[in-house]
C-alpha cells in the first residue's frame, strides 16, 4: 500500500488517527496520506486538505440547519479522494458523513475500512446494512462490538481502545481535597462547550475558595470560552494532566469520560442540548445511560446530569459527594479499575496498521 486517504470529523477522531497513521508509516515510509483532519495528522505527515473543525456539526438540528454545507463538503471529498486516487480510505468514527463517504468509495472500487465504528447499538441500527454492504473491514475499540457486529455477517475486528494506551503513564495523585482542585471538561465541539459553560461558571462562583481548572483545546482561542470566574483557570491541550491533578471532574459526554474513569478521578458526567434534539434522542437511544463508562460497565458507575438536571446545584451535591464521603469516593474507584480489566490493553495503532497492510498488497 502506497497511498490512503483518512477522513475524521473530530479532534478525538484525529487523535486515533494519528497512532494509527504512525505505525503504517513504520510499515511503509513512503506511505503517501491525504486526510481531512487536525494537527495530530499534520504531525505525523499527511497532507490535511481540509481541518475536522469546519465538519462539527453535532445534533439533529445542527446538521438539518448545515445540510447544505455538509453536502457540499461531501460532493468536495469526492473530488479530493479521485484526484488522489487511494489504495484505500480509513474512515474514523462521524458516521452519519463517513458512511455516505464508504457507499460512494465503495461504487468506485476503493478498500474502505472503518475505525471506531457507528454505535448502531445505541440506535440507529439500520446502519448495520450499510455497514456490511459498503466497508471491507471494521475495526472496533470496545470488545463486546465485535460479537455484535459479527452477528450481521460484517468483517469485524476488536483492536483496543486507544485510550487506554494514551492515558497509560497518567494516573491520578490521591490527595486529601482540603482546597479541592476540580477540573472542568466542557468538550470539543462549539456547541457542547456554549451550552455547558454557564453551568460551569455558576460552578465556580458558587465555591470562591475552591480552584477550577478548565481543558480548553487549541481549535479554539481562549477568548472563545469568554469571561470567567477568578478562582478558574484555563489550559489548553493539557487534559490528561489537568485530570490527573484534580480532586474530581465535571466531565461532558464523550471519549473524555472514559479518559476521566481511566486515569482514576472521579466524575460527575454532564450534558446538554436544544430540546428538540434531546426528545428525539430519548425517542431513539435503545440503552439507558450516555457516557462510555457506563455503557462499557452495563450499570451506573458514574452520576449522568443531562438537560434540566444538568444545573450548579445537582453538580455541586454530586461533587460533595465524590470529595468528601469517603466510600462514595472509593465505590467509584474500585469500579473504574473493572473497566480497565474489560478494556484489555492492546497496541491500536500497530494492531490496525498490521491487518490493513495484510490485505492491500
Amino acid at each position: 500500500m502506497d497511498k490512503i486517504f483518512i477522513v475524521c470529523g473530530e479532534k478525538s477522531g484525529d487523535q486515533h488517527a494519528a497512532e494509527v497513521l504512525h505505525f503504517l508509516k513504520k510499515r511503509n515510509p513512503n506511505l503517501t496520506t491525504k486526510a481531512w483532519g487536525g494537527e495530530a495528522l499534520k504531525k505525523e505527515g499527511a497532507g490535511i486538505l481540509k481541518n475536522y473543525t469546519e465538519l462539527a456539526f453535532m445534533g439533529f438540528i445542527e446538521v438539518l440547519k448545515n445540510l447544505f454545507t455538509i453536502l457540499g463538503f461531501l460532493s468536495q471529498m469526492k473530488k479530493d479522494i479521485l484526484a488522489f486516487n487511494p489504495d484505500a480510505i480509513l474512515l474514523v468514527d462521524y458516521a452519519g458523513f463517513n458512511l455516505r463517504v464508504a457507499a460512494w468509495a465503495h461504487t468506485k472500487g476503493i478498500k474502505v475500512y472503518y475505525f471506531i465504528a457507528p454505535k448502531t447499538w445505541v440506535w440507529n441500527e439500520s446502519r448495520v446494512k450499510k455497514i456490511k454492504k459498503y466497508v471491507d473491514h471494521l475495526f472496533v475499540i470496545f470488545p463486546f462490538e465485535e460479537k455484535y457486529f459479527r452477528k450481521f455477517g460484517i468483517k469485524t475486528s476488536y483492536v483496543g481502545n486507544p485510550v487506554v494506551s494514551q492515558t497509560a503513564n497518567f494516573l491520578n495523585f490521591e490527595t486529601d481535597p482540603k482546597i479541592p482542585i476540580i477540573a472542568f471538561l466542557p468538550g470539543s465541539r462549539k456547541q457542547e462547550i456554549l451550552a455547558v459553560l454557564p453551568v460551569l461558571k455558576q460552578i465556580a462562583s458558587l465555591k470562591p475558595n475552591w480552584h477550577f481548572k478548565l481543558a480548553a483545546i487549541s481549535d479554539f482561542e481562549n477568548s472563545y470560552y469568554g469571561d470567567l470566574p477568578f478562582n478558574v483557570k484555563i489550559e489548553t491541550n493539557n487534559t490528561f494532566n489537568i485530570l490527573q491533578n484534580a480532586h474530581a471532574a465535571v466531565v461532558t459526554s464523550g471519549t473524555a469520560t472514559l479518559e476521566t474513569a481511566l486515569i482514576e478521578t472521579p466524575q460527575v458526567v454532564v450534558y446538554k442540548t436544544n430540546l428538540i434534539t434531546y426528545y428525539l434522542a430519548k425517542f431513539l437511544v435503545k440503552i439507558p445511560y450516555i457516557s462510555l463508562v457506563n455503557i462499557v460497565a452495563e450499570k451506573e458507575v458514574v452520576k449522568e446530569l443531562i438537560q434540566k438536571d444538568f444545573n450548579a446545584e445537582n453538580v455541586l451535591n454530586e461533587l460533595n459527594c465524590l470529595l468528601f464521603d469517603n466510600n462514595y469516593r472509593k465505590k467509584q474507584l474500585e469500579e473504574y479499575k473493572q473497566i480497565k480489566l474489560i478494556l484489555e490493553k492492546k497496541p491500536v495503532g500497530e494492531t490496525l496498521s498490521n491487518l490493513i497492510f495484510n490485505e492491500v498488497q
